[in-house]
């Protein structure tokens, strides 16, 4: 697969992940963690929206490897 070809199929996953995970995000929070005080889910959702750099980077990492 040439890099160009990788860079549209991990731009369109990217994508993908901006949009699914937030949902995702929401629905375990709406179904399990509801009933946390204002302070945890605060806590809850900062670790949230930071561990989606980890799937996104080995994306980039793979979309930028030379051919």
């Amino acid at each position: 697969m040439s890099q160009t070809q990788r860079k549209l199929l991990g731009t369109v996953a990217i994508i993908a992940l901006l949009v699914i995970y937030p949902l995702l995000v929401m629905e375990i929070y709406a179904t399990w963690l509801s009933g946390l005080p204002w302070w945890g889910a605060v806590a809850v959702l900062c670790a949230a929206g930071l561990l989606w750099f980890f799937p996104a980077s080995r994306v980039v990492r793979w979309m930028s490897r030379p051919d």
